[in-house]
């Protein structure tokens, strides 16, 4: 039987008050496996964000309860929770968010330095996951000096480089042309996910769904249907 690794109860959130409260999660229940890749996809407003940021410990609910890997994550203090976030999740952020004076290197190295790892060693483990992306020899350069793609794997390099158990990619292909989106969701599937690791990615791109282990439909902040992946139906 698969492990769990992230399982969601009850999850409620609005924002705003009076009139102007718009509710953006409404009673969800999810349960999410270790070795599977997760789709989240549904229309603009339908609460996709919203409820990749309360998975993965961004943001609070306002009722509801996220297990991840077994821990509560909104019983714990704000550096338990700021420290499990670092050990177990990687965050790919749509616009990579990557620093611009920074060399791709120094980039990848941010989640280990965080860790108080030694600088010089933190950049030759950067390097080794550069070269897992498949941009070795790109170590010295800025973000400015490489192509969308390769920004977008840069991300990928960071987020992984802390070895964490769960992966969370927002809208990985949202910049990116068909041909190069879809490359990168092909390479994570066979380079990143494993039997040990889950990848939550929320997308709007119906050309990547065939690399889904699962998609779950979202609308008017519920999850509406799940549909299984190609490769379990085949």
């Amino acid at each position: 039987m698969p492990t769990v690794a992230i399982k969601a109860v009850g999850l409620t959130k609005g924002f705003g008050e009076g009139e102007a409260r718009t509710v953006a999660l409404r009673d969800v229940n999810l349960e999410m496996y270790f070795g599977e890749m997760v789709y989240v996809v549904g229309p603009s407003g339908s609460g996709k964000t919203t409820l990749l940021s309360v998975l993965s410990g961004i943001l609070r609910p306002d009722t509801g309860t996220v297990l991840s890997e077994g821990v509560d994550l909104w019983s714990l203090k704000n550096d338990e929770l700021a420290a499990f976030r670092l050990s177990k999740i990687g965050f790919v952020f749509q616009d990579y968010h990557l620093f611009p004076r920074l060399t791709t290197a120094e980039n990848v190295a941010i989640p280990l330095i965080l860790k108080r790892k030694n600088w010089d060693e933190s950049l030759v483990e950067a390097a080794k996951y550069l070269d897992i992306v498949g941009l070795k020899g790109r170590a010295d350069l800025p973000p400015v000096k490489l192509s969308g793609g390769e920004q977008q794997r840069v991300a990928i390099a960071r987020a992984i480089v802390g070895q964490p158990d769960i992966l969370i990619m927002d809208e990985p292909t949202a910049s990116l042309d068909g041909d190069t989106g879809r490359s990168i969701v092909s390479f994570v599937k066979e380079n990143i996910l494993n039997q040990n690791r889950c990848i939550l990615i929320v997308t709007h791109d119906s050309r990547i769904y065939e690399f889904a282990s699962r998609i779950l439909h979202m609308e008017d902040g519920r999850l509406t249907n799940e549909e299984k992946g190609k490769e379990d139906e085949d």
